[in-house]
């Protein structure tokens, strides 16, 4: 037999530590001298006690060791998984409540340089998948929400749909979208409806899976706030020492790129920018070697030469696109295809259905064109979004990552990888 003192240092915990796992139940002593009430421990109790001791060195609760102590090895391998997934959940929710404290107490401004021509970039190829405003109706021709939109124009706010306003009245008025990439009106977050395909193309089907056929933009029609709508209409910058990410998304796409910095100080912070304002700004921009952004408690502002630009941060909260992203599965198909020759066989087409193999991409039954890659699917596109995606993109091929007919395919620039655009697809009939 062993006295606490002995059997503490044999198992590293300390015998305040056994007294109380004795006093809880989880690990009594082999024999206690009833004159002195002395606990000693047998030598075949080490293996209980390391494991307890390893176990409340993850913090797992008292309730839930005395069910991995006696529990099967497959049984104590899930209950340790499920724990670390609740501490890692309850640690990130740490750390952002600290670092959105810590944004407002620090007195400190946030600064980051960044190459002028690399930030410019980087709105060109992200701005386009924010939302645009709602287009007004006019009295004369109001929008009915019976009529649905047709596949090569937006659908429109109906005549009762609420604007949403701008982040300030001195923001720019958003840019038009060019005609070969137009963005759909918003429905609901993350659930992009491209219109319905004409009679000469195959009809994407309604699917929950898919991108389902438009509703009126309003928010009484499908449930999306003023709050989400202005959201949306709006750039993500998130500032960080180790990258500045800029998102957009009209939930039909979804455009992501990331510009490491030059210098960093300050605590990390994230603001809400107009697409449109940064649009304006992009000549600016790319005209300096080096543009600093600045963030503090009374706003954010560009710098370039001593020259500064006042930003018109737009307070709403942004959709969780980091929890889309990271819900991706590995692609079954993976293909680089010539970006130009796509673009030119989507123009003039509404819906496109495309089957993939690892040496062939054939377009509606028409079109052949070359491809190097792996695995085979049939997918369908609304053309007009697949090109703006393409657009955006660099280089002349361009990487497909297929994860499923019914998920978001990510198009990636095999020329630059900081840049990704996630496109919903259609269901096609047939």
């Amino acid at each position: 037999m062993l006295t606490i003192s002995e059997f503490a240092r044999l198992v590293g915990l300390a015998p305040s530590a056994l007294r109380f796992y004795d006093d809880c139940g989880l690990l009594p002593p082999a024999q206690v001298d009833d004159s002195n009430g002395y606990r000693y421990y047998s030598p075949s109790q080490e293996p209980r006690a390391r494991l307890l001791r390893d176990l409340r060195e993850i913090d797992l609760p008292l309730a839930e060791v005395r069910v991995a102590l006696d529990a099967t090895p497959s049984e104590l391998a899930s209950l340790v998984r499920a724990h670390l997934r609740t501490v890692e959940a309850k640690t990130a929710a740490a750390r952002a409540a600290a670092e959105h404290l810590l944004t407002q107490l620090l007195a400190d401004r946030t600064t980051v340089t960044l190459g002028g021509p690399e930030l410019a970039s980087a709105f060109r190829q992200v701005t386009p998948a924010a939302a645009l405003p709602p287009a007004p109706t006019s009295a004369s021709t109001p929008a009915s929400a019976s009529t649905p939109a047709s596949a090569s124009t937006p659908a429109s706010a109906s005549a009762s749909a609420p604007n949403p306003a701008p982040a300030s009245a001195s923001a720019p008025n958003p840019a038009p979208a060019s005609a070969s990439a137009p963005n759909p009106a918003p429905a609901s977050a993350y659930a992009p409806n491209p219109a319905p395909a004409s009679a000469s193309a195959p009809n994407p089907a309604p699917a929950s899976a898919y991108a389902p056929n438009p509703a009126p933009a309003s928010a009484s029609a499908d449930g999306v706030s003023e709050e989400l709508l202005v959201a949306l209409e709006c750039v993500l910058i998130e500032l960080a020492p180790d990258e500045v990410s800029l998102v957009a998304t009209d939930r039909y796409r979804l455009s992501v790129r990331t510009v490491q910095p030059v210098d960093f100080s300050g605590p990390s912070a994230r603001l809400l920018v107009q697409a449109s304002e940064l649009v304006a700004l992009s000549r600016w921009v790319a005209a300096a070697e080096v543009v600093r952004i600045e963030v503090g408690s009374e706003g954010a502002a560009f710098v370039r030469d001593g020259e500064v630009r006042e930003l018109a941060v737009v307070s709403a909260e942004y959709p969780a696109y980091q929890q889309i992203l990271d819900g991706l599965t590995p692609p079954v198909c993976r293909v680089v295809v010539d970006r130009p020759a796509l673009l030119a066989v989507l123009e003039g087409r509404e819906v496109v259905a495309f089957d993939i193999d690892s040496a062939e991409l054939r377009i509606d039954g028409e079109v052949k064109l070359e491809v190097i890659g792996s695995g085979a699917v049939r997918i369908g596109f609304t053309a007009s979004l697949l090109a703006a995606a393409l657009d955006a993109s660099v280089g002349p091929d361009v990487l497909l990552e297929i994860c499923a007919p019914d998920r978001p395919v990510v198009v990636r620039s095999a020329d630059q990888g900081t840049f990704t655009t996630l496109v919903m697809p259609v269901r096609l009939d047939g």
